[in-house]
């Protein structure tokens, strides 16, 4: 049992916490690792926690208020949405490594809404776990949600943090790190593409999507 200001810190921190997880640093860097200015890449991150958040709130909100869970199949599904967007991110990383885009603006503007559904996507495949966690600590209603809140804001911070020390290198150190950055974008994509796939081998195999009864814990 929690009290209302321990939730509230504690919400925070998990949230901050959340924002680190590997998939989610992963399918970041590699539309940030771009970026040669802290508020861009921060604006990514923003962007990013708040679809994340968006869903979180509103799935695990309903999860918390009508005490019901998500099917196992449903879930898999979710979380094997979540492996096909690393794959398809790593490999655009890794394409797009290959050529420059001539009008960066015009690039931006393409790929503003891009971070939010990535966001999205982490959001609905994750709100079961955090919605779990939230009930078993609290079984007050209204708090449940307010800790919810909380743990929304913590997960933008925190994604905002990690947006912006991915950008430093950049920022601080301009054309000498041109090659470092390109390394940076490589490894990330390299990474997301990997990911996905052991991913979405776990998901098929080990919890059985396709199967009769498939077997499924939020995480």
């Amino acid at each position: 049992m929690l009290n209302a200001l321990s939730a509230a810190v504690f919400g925070f921190l998990l949230g901050l916490k959340h924002a680190t997880d590997a998939d989610h640093v992963v399918a970041v860097t590699t539309i940030v690792a771009r970026e040669r200015s802290f508020a861009r890449a921060a604006r990514i991150g923003a962007l990013w926690g708040l679809g994340h958040s968006l869903t979180v709130f509103v799935i695990g909100g309903l999860l918390i208020v009508f005490r019901i869970s998500l099917p196992a199949r449903v879930g898999l599904g979710l979380e094997f949405g979540v492996a096909l967007m690393l794959i398809v991110l790593g490999f655009a990383s890794l394409r797009g490594d290959a050529t420059v885009a001539a009008d960066r603006d015009a690039r931006m503007a393409r790929g503003a809404w891009r971070p939010v559904i990535i966001g999205v996507v982490h959001g609905l495949a994750g709100s079961a776990a955090v919605a779990l966690l939230v009930l078993a600590l609290i079984p007050d209603t209204v708090t449940a949600l307010a800790y919810l809140l909380v743990f929304s804001v913590g997960t933008i911070a925190g994604m905002i943090v990690v947006t912006s020390l991915i950008a430093a290198p950049a920022v601080y150190g301009g054309d000498r790190v041109t090659r470092f950055q390109r390394g940076i974008r490589v490894a990330a994509g390299t990474l997301s593409l990997l990911l996905g796939l052991v991913l979405a081998r776990e998901i098929v195999v080990d919890g059985g999507l396709f199967r009769p009864m498939p077997s499924w814990s939020p995480r």
